[in-house]
């Protein structure tokens, strides 16, 4: 009905009907990995020398990266994808399937000597996961091609970033990026050092519980121990640090104030692109004029209707799930008042 209505009866697919729109929403642009995922599921982990029989296997887009323009795009978002992937089937298949999420692919580009970055992801029967990646043509990505898409990282509101591409080539993006006056948020996976002069082209950092151990060298067992070591990432030069926590929901640290987001408690089925939702989700709602306290709660509804789904792409909800569910969630809260909300907010003692 609603192809209908625009367009006359032609029917067009879900991308068309984005790119019309994009025209009126702040822009985001992601510079990261693109992925083929591989995925077994098996009821634990092997121990070192061992062989499991494992159950389904999946194989499915992914990439942070991609799977954060996927989630920008799925929940109502403007995406732009600066990637790399290589000319063999993965490749092509990937490219197609960003452009059906309504995704600009202008700045995807093919390397004809590396194959396409390839996942191979575990998962047992908790939801945990364990990932190694063969990051392929991810890598290739080159200053030369930041470059050609410096016009629309420029042009954008978000610049959001990951570690699975070279890192000079996400510092020389955040400084354009900066210089420009756009937000720079940054995802620093998978964990590595980072240099200090990044720190101050960021508008935000969002890591998990271990890589904000890794970035502050404080180990984050409790809520004060969170708080200690988003204090001391937030000296190297950003004024904002969000650390996801997985059931414990976030931190959210901003110019010397900290409070903690409530997660959703829901049954984990598959954790493998949750945080990469989170930080799609997060950038959606900071485009949408909210605050950043205001972001992470949406962030965090998301991320908990993704963790009950297998696979990384496929787990992503669509915005109208998730407004359904924050629906839901507050209608119940209604009918018991004493049910805690998710997203629900607590200041922390500093």
């Amino acid at each position: 009905m609603f192809a209908q209505l625009f367009f006359y009866g032609i029917c067009i697919d879900r991308g068309s009907i984005i790119k019309i729109f994009n025209g009126y929403m702040k822009k985001i642009v992601v510079i990261g990995s693109s992925n083929t995922d591989m995925t077994v599921r098996s009821e634990r982990f092997p121990e070192t020398g061992q062989t499991l029989l494992g159950g389904d296997f999946m194989m499915s887009q992914g990439g942070k990266g991609a799977n954060q323009a996927v989630a920008i795009a799925r929940l109502g978002g403007r995406a732009t994808f600066v990637a790399k992937v290589g000319d063999d089937m993965f490749g092509r298949e990937a490219r197609q399937s960003y452009a059906a999420e309504g995704i600009d692919t202008d700045y995807v580009s093919v390397d004809g000597s590396a194959p396409s970055g390839v996942a191979l992801i575990n998962v047992n029967g908790r939801g945990e996961n364990r990932i190694v990646v063969a990051s392929g043509a991810n890598y290739s990505i080159s200053r030369e091609d930041i470059e050609r898409a410096a016009g629309v990282i420029a042009s954008a509101d978000i610049v959001l970033m990951q570690l699975e591409s070279p890192l000079a080539c996400i510092e020389y993006a955040a400084r354009i990026a900066c210089d420009a006056g756009a937000r720079v948020i940054l995802n620093p996976a998978p964990a590595a050092a980072l240099p200090d002069t990044i720190y101050k082209s960021l508008y935000a950092i969002v890591p998990n519980q271990s890589e904000a151990s890794a970035l502050s060298g404080v180990e984050i067992v409790d809520r004060a121990s969170a708080v200690e070591a988003a204090r001391a990432i937030a000296a190297r030069g950003v004024g904002r640090v969000v650390i996801t926590l997985g059931a414990d929901g976030a931190l959210v640290y901003e110019h010397g104030s900290a409070i903690f987001v409530a997660a959703l408690n829901v049954d984990a089925v598959d954790t493998t692109a949750a945080g990469d939702t989170f930080c799609g989700a997060l950038c959606v709602a900071l485009s949408e004029g909210r605050s950043l306290s205001e972001a992470v709660r949406f962030a965090t509804c998301c991320s908990a209707i993704s963790v009950t789904r297998k696979g990384a792409q496929p787990s992503i909800p669509y915005r109208a799930e998730v407004d359904a569910m924050i629906a839901s969630e507050q209608a119940g809260r209604k009918s018991q008042p004493g049910l805690p909300a998710c997203g629900a907010l607590a200041t922390a003692e500093l």
